[in-house]
């Protein structure tokens, strides 16, 4: 792109922008796997166990001497299969793979697994400093399956005794020798509670409400707010993914949630927190002091992973310290296949990796202690599920995960919730969540996620509603925390007698009792009034607001159940869609090119074959290349249909951003190529690849870019894109090293949510940011 376009910006991505990259169109490991999902040359077959061997026995045996590579594969082998694992080259070859290389893990020593890290960074030298001695000193020389014995057998109060002694990688791997039932029982017995309230005690089961717009309307955020609350739902922290983590943006969805809990007098009860990058945040607390109760941060369990996510250990370990005095301190979200999806999991498991991103927040709450006077207020949410297929594809690898991340957040003493969540491109229905649910809920997770409905709004994907909440408290008897708890008493969703009231499931009522505490003087019903055409236009800008019930008080009521089960329905239809030739003939100059995916089901089941060219792609994009000389253009478009060809293809969606994108790179005198090169089966990495082939010979200090348009994954009514934007030098793009960390994101682009000009408006800022040209709302980015 042109160099006169410039600004600061900050390297990494949003929590949304994240999510949207590895979840929703990209999200694979193009270098690990082959077609069939496994990594060519890497899954190995673990040999009969012989009589008390171990895993470094093992590996001597059949190597003649240590192996690092092959350590790695024995200790994944162990684990229950997940199709990542498989991908990375760390899973079983069969059950009797898996039956010996737990044998293997059985036998080994604590001492053994500390001396040999599977992944020696910065974090595993953090994690070493973290570990409690004298306590490892007391089991160091204790197998595994000792350990897990001894877990399964002794009370919360020895357990406690011992577990700051363990590294992640022990943790991460005792409970690869648990069945499910063992990983419950585990996950029933220890509690580490949050201080000052009852959230990770015994019996206690609270909620992140999670108010989601695809717009950042304020408004949408409040109304869901509002409805959580006539559900007597929430009550850890309200926390909202933004869409735009502009500085100006955040700050506005902070003041709403904000205003809340001042009028509701809850500001010692439960924070709020927009889901930016952790330093949008802390320039938002700068700029707009009060306005930030709790900061929030997603991590990964290696150095690489962290690093896209632009972050350090110093970095957190900072953000901690400076909570000194304050009332809440840091919200850390997680979930196994983050770094196998981002190609930093440098040969680890899914679930060690995920024990290492526990352990980096045990340490963070080792210095969240030092400041905090009333104690450290850390919490984890487990996002199991949200990635796609590629990670794990059913029902019963989420419950597995989910019970395998409950026991080893738990073991590193945090007090963890869940997103108990699933794509809409994964075999895992509406009624298997419930399952899901019943499933995970006896292990006693501190909290799970809140929406309205099961459906989130803006990130696409599927979790548990506000009714579920109602209904696995009454069916586990879990309790709210108290001090929220009298607050529903306080606004009359909760009688004396902690019965619901007849105000229960209806947000109107919230949205009166907050008018009554902001002193107002108007009617009741004129109050009501103005709540009806308030929540008339959340509605209409595609929030579903639950209100009332079906024929259980935790059944959504049934015009707004057959509408989930509509928009669920059309996900499906989105998923499988393909680009039709009439709309392929009617994109202006356009070149049509595939990637090795087979079909849709090829392309959804094994991703890395949609982050590949054809040969016969490769051609056509050379006969472009070829055609511009020794003069190549600024910028290339491509558009792919990704996970919903409709979302390209719907009426008014396309063909504004394209012509308004056009428009404005030229008049900023960005040379753009004529052609729009379409790919069939394209995901994000195949954007890169394609830049790579074109700018290879550019000048290796000029600018030059590639706008990739692709179908976001399906959910909602909006139908809505992405486009990715990733800007280098001639130099970087002939490295051919383009990744997710060196592109930014413009997502939810439809009629119904981002308008398609707008997009393109924010493209072109987004480019000069890149580029380095000072622009009002230059944004900081990460996860």
């Amino acid at each position: 792109m042109d160099e006169g376009l410039s600004s600061k910006v900050r390297e990494g991505l949003s929590r949304r922008e994240l999510l949207a990259m590895v979840g929703a169109a990209a999200g694979t490991l193009a270098s690990h796997s082959d077609a069939t999902g496994a990594a060519p040359g890497r899954i190995i077959a673990v040999e009969e166990v012989g009589p008390g061997e171990d895993v470094f026995a093992y590996i001597s045996r059949v190597k003649g001497n240590f192996d690092h590579t092959v350590y790695q594969q024995v200790i994944g082998a162990a684990n229950d299969f997940k199709e990542g694992d498989l991908a990375v080259g760390v899973g079983a070859v069969d059950e009797a793979t898996r039956k010996n290389a737990r044998a293997l893990l059985t036998n080994t020593t604590i001492k053994d697994l500390y001396q040999h890290p599977l992944l020696e960074d910065s974090l595993q030298q953090l994690i070493w400093r973290t570990t409690d001695q004298a306590q490892y000193a007391k089991v160091k020389d204790w197998t595994l399956g000792q350990l897990k014995e001894f877990l399964l057998a002794e009370p919360e109060v020895k357990i406690k005794a011992v577990m700051n002694g363990l590294t992640s990688d022990t943790i991460g791997c005792v409970p690869k020798l648990m069945s499910n039932k063992e990983l419950i029982a585990l996950g029933q017995k220890i509690f580490n509670v949050l201080p000052g309230t009852q959230m990770g005690a015994k019996g206690y089961m609270g909620a992140r409400i999670q108010p989601n717009s695809p717009t950042d309307h304020p408004d949408d955020v409040v109304w869901q707010v509002f409805d959580a609350f006539s559900y007597a739902t929430g009550d850890i922290v309200i926390g909202t993914n933004p869409v735009d983590s502009t500085v100006k943006s955040v700050v506005a969805v902070e003041r709403a949630l904000k205003d809340i809990v001042d009028t509701f007098k809850l500001n010692e009860v439960i924070p709020w927190c927009v889901l930016a990058h952790i330093d949008v945040q802390a320039e938002v607390s700068e700029s707009y002091p009060g306005t930030v109760a709790t900061m929030f941060q997603s991590l990964a369990g290696t150095d690489d992973c962290n690093k896209i996510f632009d972050i350090t250990i110093e970095k957190i370990l900072k953000y901690a310290s400076a909570t000194k005095g304050q009332r809440y301190g840091l919200y850390f979200e997680t979930g196994q296949g983050s770094e196998f999806t981002n190609g930093a999991e440098n040969g680890v498991d899914m679930m060690v990796l995920e024990s290492r991103k526990y352990g980096f927040s045990r340490a963070v709450g080792t210095e969240l202690a030092k400041v905090q006077p009333r104690g450290a207020w850390l919490h984890v949410n487990d996002v199991a599920g949200f990635i796609g297929p590629e990670v794990f594809k059913s029902r019963e690898q989420l419950v597995r995960c989910c019970l395998e991340d409950i026991v080893m957040g738990k073991l590193h003493g945090l007090t963890i919730g869940l997103d108990i969540c699933t794509t809409l491109h994964m075999t895992v229905s509406l009624e298997d969540l419930d399952w899901c649910q019943d499933q995970i809920l006896p292990a006693n997770p501190v909290y799970l996620i809140a929406l309205p409905t099961k459906n989130d709004p803006m990130l696409s994907y599927l979790t548990t509603s506000f009714q579920d909440h109602v209904r696995l408290r009454d069916k586990f008897g879990f309790k709210v925390n108290d001090a929220m708890w009298a607050f529903y008493k306080r606004i009359g969703i909760v009688d004396e007698n902690n019965k619901y009231t007849m105000n229960y499931g209806d947000p109107l009522w919230v949205y009166y009792q907050y008018r009554l505490a902001k002193a107002e003087t108007r009617s009741k019903d004129a109050v009501y009034a103005e709540g009806r055409q308030k929540m008339k236009e959340v509605e209409e800008r595609g929030i579903d607001l639950a209100t009332g019930y079906g024929e259980n008080i935790w059944d959504l009521n049934p015009k707004l159940a057959a509408k989930v089960k509509g928009l669920y329905d059309d996900a499906k239809q989105s998923l499988w869609a393909e680009l039709t030739p009439e709309f392929i003939a009617a994109i202006p100059d356009v070149v049509p090119v595939r990637t090795l995916s087979r079909d849709r089901n090829d392309y959804i089941a094994h991703p890395s074959t949609g982050e590949t060219l054809s040969s016969e792609a490769i051609a056509e994009i050379k006969k472009i290349k070829d055609a511009w000389g020794a003069d190549p253009p600024r910028g290339q478009i491509v558009i792919s249909d990704g996970l919903n060809a409709k979302a390209i293809m719907d009426d008014g969606h396309l063909a504004p951003y394209l012509e308004e994108i056009r428009r404005l790179l030229a008049e900023a005198g960005v040379t753009m190529s004529d052609k729009n090169i379409l790919v069939t089966s394209g995901r994000v990495r195949v954007g890169y690849r394609i830049g790579e082939m074109l700018f290879e010979t550019a000048n290796p200090n000029s600018f030059r870019g590639i706008l990739h348009v692709i179908g976001e994954r399906p959910g909602t009514m909006h139908h809505a894109y992405s486009v990715y934007i990733t800007v280098a030098k001639g130099k970087r793009w002939s490295e051919k090293k383009i990744d997710h960390d060196m592109t930014k994101l413009v997502s939810n682009v439809a009629d119904t949510a981002l308008p398609p000009k707008e997009a393109a408006r924010e493209t072109l800022t987004i480019i000069r940011e890149i580029v380095g040209k000072d622009v009002n709302g230059s944004r900081r980015y990460g996860t």
